[in-house]
């Protein structure tokens, strides 16, 4: 666009910007016309900030409308979230350099402020203020893009808050994009943010800015996960899941064990897997290790360490011989029932007899970027009836892991898990017996779930109705 003046005005240069960028060319970011790009006016900043201060939205929150009119909206506004206890002592430094780059009021720490109040509260200000004719805070609002430096469950964490938008009818829902702080990252490599920030993040940062305000947006699967057991025993859940109190168990289908009379129920949401067995087991001992003993764990490096060394201790490799049944195949005490896709029928599935962790996975990338379910070729996708993973098909793939060899082979990628089936919905009825538990986890994060001698446990996996939002950040 050419100005009165002849002179090419501030949009040929981001239409010229954008374009080198689309050609493959690799150029560098200013760091001026990143701030003009992403800059929200300090007047919604500070109406968003009282807003969850108060935890309320209205419009006296900010100036005049007049003020407003004079304004020229951000082209392309971002907040950014920063999880300041991952990516060992890189957080905090990360934090002050994303608050030099664009401001002090959009980069906010989420040990100081909880993502659902920003959206409840923040957003709901932008909204009554746009509502009231300031149409710097509807095109704000409208383009706002969220980014979030931490692993997959700080991700996982904001993806669910801004999902109540959908829920609320308060389209549109912000995007997210990542700075991978984590020790998996699954997420993060899964739509082109690496596997883990760069040493030289200094000259990153900037670039990783850019491209979380001008890539592409990608559509994400969300599956909700509820657990009905017997009422009476204790729960202690990981922060990603909520107790429900007293539900109904669907009992359509073939269900083998008792229904208990009385249930507790708990949910949470997942974008990467659940998985019961012996992996949710180390990776409970694991996390019970690090927040007993937190100096340990001061890294993802050294995460990952502790994490193979507790493996070796559970008992994964060296059991075949062992009489006690905790240590043997889930066939003891899992039935899995499924529908496949355009299906309303449940139909039951084997558990192999030598599996010892099954997972239901939505990500093609699990356990720090390993591939367990495989490239697999047509022929087999034909005779097994499977179709190609997507991450947005609707689809979880359910594969498991034998003894700690196999699984540690499939890690490597010299061999695919065991293929169990695609779902679209899935129910897991868990029997106790001489089981006094079992382990699961959704996007890394564990809990012992107590079981009954007399009833079953029902664990009933359902896709979201609507998808996530994720930039993608595989661009040059």
């Amino acid at each position: 666009m050419i100005g009165a003046t002849g002179v090419p005005g501030p949009s040929s240069r981001t239409s010229l910007f954008d374009s080198l960028s689309q050609c493959g060319i690799s150029i560098g970011v200013n760091k001026e016309d990143l701030r003009r790009r992403v800059m929200i006016p300090n007047r919604l900043c500070t109406a968003m900030r009282e807003a969850m201060r108060l935890k309320e939205a209205t419009v006296d929150m900010a100036e005049p409308s007049y003020v407003a009119e004079e304004e020229e909206p951000p082209e392309n506004p971002l907040v950014v979230f920063v999880n300041c206890k991952s990516g060992g002592r890189h957080g905090p430094i990360l934090k002050g350099r994303l608050q030099e780059l664009i401001g002090e009021s959009q980069v906010l720490d989420l040990s100081l402020v909880n993502p659902s109040d920003f959206v409840q509260y923040g957003l709901a200000c932008l909204e009554v203020l746009a509502q009231s004719g300031d149409s710097c805070a509807r095109i704000t609002r409208k383009n706002l893009r969220i980014m979030v430096a931490g692993g997959d469950g700080t991700v996982g964490w904001l993806l669910g808050c801004l999902g109540e938008l959908k829920v609320q009818n308060r389209e549109p829902v912000p995007p997210i994009s990542i700075i991978p702080l984590g020790t998996g990252n699954d997420l993060s490599r899964s739509f082109g943010w690496g596997s883990s920030f760069p040493f030289a993040w200094r000259h990153a940062i900037k670039r990783s800015l850019y491209k979380a305000v001008t890539g592409s947006i990608c559509h994400l699967d969300s599956w909700k996960v509820t657990v009905a057991m017997p009422a009476g025993e204790e729960m202690n859940l990981p922060h990603n899941l909520m107790e429900l109190g007293e539900c109904t168990i669907d009992q359509e289908g073939d269900i083998e064990g008792e229904v208990p009379e009385k249930t507790f129920c708990f949910e949470g949401v997942f974008y990467n897997y659940i998985s019961i067995g012996m992996d949710a087991q180390v990776a409970y001992g694991f996390h019970n290790l690090r927040d007993e003993k937190p100096y340990l764990a001061h890294g993802p490096i050294a995460n990952k360490l502790i994490y193979a060394g507790y493996t070796c201790s559970q008992g994964w490799f060296f059991t075949p011989c062992i009489s006690d049944p905790s240590l043997r195949g889930l066939t003891n005490i899992l039935r899995i029932s499924i529908k496949k896709i355009n299906s309303n029928e449940w139909e039951q599935i084997p558990v192999p007899p030598s599996v010892r962790a099954i997972v239901a996975l939505n990500l093609h990338n699990y356990g720090s970027g390993r591939h367990p379910w495989g490239n697999l070729k047509p022929e087999y996708l034909e005779k097994r009836g499977f179709v190609e993973a997507q991450v947005d098909d609707g689809l979880l793939e359910i594969f498991g892991l034998k003894q700690g060899w196999h699984a540690s082979l499939v890690m490597v990628e010299l061999i695919s898990a065991k293929h169990i089936a695609q779902a679209a919905a899935i129910r897991f009825e868990i029997r106790g017996g001489q089981w006094k538990d079992a382990y699961m986890q959704t996007d890394g994060e564990p809990w012992k779930q107590p079981l009954s001698s007399e009833y079953s446990t029902f664990v009933e996996i359902k896709r979201v109705p609507f998808q996530s939002l994720i930039v993608n950040g595989d661009v040059n």
